[in-house]
């Protein structure tokens, strides 16, 4: 299959929408999104995804039609640049997280667990959108805790006492490596980037019931074996002088910024990027971003048309690559 050269413009993909007992309707309400079925909580919008059962596909252009598999295999050194990872796959996975109610405590399993279980490692970050006032987030494990005391927590019913609560706020941020006990608490909108993995055990769901009324199923024994009992100084991130939030075997993640009708580069020609607007509006290449939009910018973007403009109320974006 050929295509006409890579025109001057970013490539936008169609999100898919995933139901979760935990979600709600804030993609349609924050970012005018159009959502399947109006009964139906969606707790998560899968905005760049390349899986065997989950495809993105290009929206528009040249490359419309096209999912993201195939625009990996067959042009990638024109959209992923020459660093790109020589894998099958598109190694990232993007997401936007409506949590309106507390998500189960989770882990995900480390690279030297994930063959054991079957599963696939997943290190990620969130980035804060929305929070509503007593937003919080938990992650890692109060000092002291061990395997055995955990699970004796998870029996008699105080596992959540364990687990540090993080207050939240927009603009926060938090990464989250492989090992380490997590969980959202309601009333956030969250940007995730992530590894290409969707294996995550459960450990405790506070007794709540799924959206066919019963338990959703739990995976104690994996995620004792997996989270990190050392884990015990979580903290939200700071970003550097220069806007980096994580940067990791996996992803870089920096946060951007421009006031009211500036001007701003987005990476460097032959560098491909993940374009997320967390605020604001941008305009780039000829395509108008908004709020929760996320676009993928080409390597072979020449200089100029990687010049931004700010909208009128400025702009806060994320940049994630390789």
């Amino acid at each position: 299959m050929s295509f006409p050269a890579l025109s001057p413009a970013l490539i936008r993909l169609q999100p898919l929408y995933m139901d979760r007992v935990w979600g709600g309707r804030t993609l349609e309400s924050e970012y005018g999104r159009y959502l399947p079925d109006p009964a139906i909580p969606y707790g998560e919008s899968w905005e760049v995804v390349d899986r065997s059962g989950e495809q993105s596909v290009v929206l528009e252009g040249p490359f419309k039609g096209l999912t993201l598999n195939e625009l990996w295999l067959q042009h990638r050194g024109a959209v992923f640049g020459s660093s790109a990872p020589h894998t099958e796959r598109f190694p990232l996975l993007i997401k936007i997280l409506d949590a309106r109610d507390t998500l189960s405590l989770q882990v995900h399993p480390p690279l030297s667990e994930a063959d054991a279980l079957h599963g696939e490692p997943k290190t990620e970050m969130w980035v804060i959108a929305d929070a509503g006032p007593e937003a919080s987030l938990y992650a890692g494990v109060v000092p002291g805790t061990t395997r055995e005391s955990f699970a004796a927590a998870l029996a008699d019913g105080t596992a959540a006492t364990l687990v540090p609560k993080l207050p939240a706020k927009a603009g926060d941020f938090i990464f989250i490596p492989s090992g380490r006990l997590h969980a959202i608490g309601a009333g956030l909108l969250i940007f995730e980037i992530q590894q290409n993995s969707d294996t995550t055990y459960r450990v405790f769901d506070w007794n709540r019931v799924g959206l066919d009324g019963k338990p959703r199923t739990l995976h104690v024994p994996e995620s004792l074996r997996c989270i990190d009992f050392s884990d015990t100084s979580p903290a939200l991130g700071q970003a550097t002088p220069d806007g980096l939030l994580a940067t990791c075997d996996y992803f870089t993640v920096h946060r951007r910024e421009a006031p009211a009708a500036a001007h701003a580069p987005v990476g460097a020609p032959g560098q491909f990027l993940m374009l997320g607007i967390l605020s604001g509006q941008l305009t780039l290449a000829g395509s108008t971003l908004n709020p929760g939009d996320w676009a993928l910018v080409p390597a072979s973007l020449e200089a100029p048309a990687r010049q931004a403009t700010a909208g009128p109320g400025g702009a806060i974006w994320l940049e994630a690559g390789f």
